[in-house]
């Protein structure tokens, strides 16, 4: 069993994050701070949601993720990361797909994620 959750963007591999490595107790703060501020509400679409439970809070954190990976702020993207692998333990995968500028989200907790191997191919 794999610890390493992983994070596709319309499948390819974006982020990984490795359980087995401890987090620092900065970045661990970083979290315990989010989950105060999300406490106090957050807007999923058009709808604000007060006091969000975690499926809530994930869904939010993956929007944000999105925005860190498109706009290349990796620190942002790390962190999101990291909230979604530690507070959902049993994640393996986070699959985001755009198509026609509509959004989907999957959650799978069943399929172990495998690490992506760029493949280089020679042309004679």
């Amino acid at each position: 069993m794999s610890n390493v959750m992983g994070v596709l963007l319309d499948g390819v591999a974006q982020l990984e994050y490795d359980r087995e490595k401890l987090l620092p107790e900065h970045q661990a703060a970083y979290l315990d701070k989010m989950d105060e501020k999300m406490a106090d509400g957050i807007n999923i679409g058009d709808q604000v949601i007060k006091d969000p439970d975690i499926n809530q809070r994930a869904q939010f954190v993956v929007a944000n993720l999105l925005h860190a990976i498109k706009t290349d702020n990796e620190q942002v993207a790390g962190a999101m990361c990291s909230y979604l692998a530690i507070r959902l333990p049993d994640l393996k995968q986070v699959k985001i797909n755009e198509q026609d500028g509509e959004v989907s989200i999957e959650f799978d907790y069943e399929n172990e994620y495998a690490n992506q191997v760029a493949v280089q191919f020679q042309l004679h």
